[in-house]
């Protein structure tokens, strides 16, 4: 079979929102992301067959962000691109669509990645306050243009802030993660320690510049932003001890330290077709060995489907979960990652060793730009596996509406 060669890529630094990035869109961020993995990889744009990005919190102004990608780079403007979602599985789509595409021989060379601004959310009006509104702005008259508006209520005025909430079940994801450390046993304190290893690991990957060299400089009013800002260098077990539960205040288990952080950033990898590659002249990373997509009722565990996308990744692979040399699982919570290994072992798939997952921090520690996560988890596991001479690799990451995604990388033995 024709495989998908990852050639490279590179993403921003990864930063809280309301920080160093606050004044940047979801278009700037993807912007800088792109640029970076084609000068990185060398590439020619007019050797990009297709360009695919994720993206979740989607502005109005870009209904189709991949597309502005394209045309705000001046990258030739006959190159198709498209935008898809799927949570923060989004890039997870972005790439697998991509492998598609050139396994199938329609595409030799696409672009694939996601990016989140969670600083600059799109807020919405309230229906009142919208159709009010608009009946203004057709209103022939100034009498009218009054009229319509009558009806306003103070209450209307506020805007809609969005909201991390499942529609079927009226739960955020926190109090659904919640839901999770309690069916599945994951105590308070094995969260905690979970966030410490994962800070612990993202300040060593960027001590020992590992981290550092998928990541690409954003410059902003003549200074640049070079680095992921939440790692906690100084965090103890002690200290994320004394931090009290968000989402259930009483009874929870779930903080700001053992949870990730809202986040913006973007991710891009390049993807090319074995023939495109050789003539490129350029080593892959990886390839796609094989992926899954995996679905269960968001009333139930709403994150646990990568614990069922893993085992159909891997039977499409012909690999058994102790074929795999380094994984890499997307933390949306401590409760969330623990939860999924216990499932792993209940249902006979396998444990993972603690020592081949999330091997320089996960997103607790390096931070979630929705829509840019799959791209960076894919981007790290190719990059760590060839420092390693890692045979297989398997990133996972889950998403709201009980989705879960699980991608599979070979390198050549």
């Amino acid at each position: 079979m024709p495989r998908a060669l990852i050639l490279g890529g590179a993403r921003t630094p990864f930063v809280k929102a309301g920080t160093a990035f606050a004044e940047l869109d979801v278009l700037d961020l993807a912007r800088a992301a792109t640029a970076e993995a084609l000068a990185r990889t060398e590439l020619d744009p007019g050797q990009v067959d297709e360009v695919i990005f994720g993206n979740v919190a989607r502005p109005v102004a870009y209904h189709n962000l991949a597309r502005e990608v394209v045309l705000s780079l001046s990258m030739p403007a006959g190159i198709p691109a498209f935008t898809v979602g799927l949570a923060c599985a989004s890039a997870c789509v972005a790439i697998t669509s991509a492998a598609d595409h050139i396994v199938t021989g329609n595409a030799d060379v696409v672009l694939a990645g996601g990016s989140e601004s969670l600083t600059n959310v799109p807020l919405t009006l309230t229906p009142r306050l919208a159709r009010a509104l608009i009946a203004a702005s057709q209103a022939k008259s100034l009498p009218a243009k009054a009229q319509s508006l009558a009806e306003v209520r103070l209450s209307d005025i506020a805007p809609v802030a969005p909201g991390i909430r499942e529609t079927s079940t009226g739960l955020t994801m926190g109090e659904s993660a919640e839901r999770m450390a309690a069916m599945n046993g994951i105590a308070r304190r094995d969260q905690d320690a979970w966030a410490l290893g994962s800070h612990q690991r993202a300040a060593a990957g960027w001590d020992d510049g590992r981290l550092s060299a998928e990541v690409g400089p954003v410059y902003l009013d003549g200074h640049a932003v070079t680095d992921d800002n939440h790692i906690r260098r100084d965090s103890t077990l002690e200290k994320l001890g004394t931090l009290r539960p968000v989402f259930d205040r009483e009874h929870g288990t779930i903080t700001a330290g053992n949870a990730s952080p809202l986040t913006d950033g973007a991710a891009a990898v390049v993807l090319a077709s074995e023939a495109r590659a050789r003539t490129l002249g350029r080593e892959p990373l990886a390839s796609i060995r094989s992926y899954a997509y995996a679905a269960v009722d968001p009333a139930d565990q709403l994150l646990i489907a990568p614990a069922y996308a893993i085992p159909i990744a891997l039977r499409r692979a012909g690999l058994t979960l102790d074929d795999i040399d380094l994984f890499e699982m997307h933390e949306a919570f401590a409760a969330q990652v623990l939860s999924t290994l216990v499932v792993l072992e209940q249902n006979g798939v396998g444990r993972i060793p603690r020592e081949k997952l999330n091997v320089m921090g996960g997103s607790i520690a390096l931070g979630h730009p929705f829509g840019a996560t799959g791209a960076r988890v894919v981007l790290t596991l190719a990059n760590e596996m060839k420092r390693r001479g890692a045979r297989y690799g398997l990133a996972s990451v889950c998403a709201a509406g009980g989705n879960g995604a699980a991608i599979v990388l070979e390198r050549a033995a």
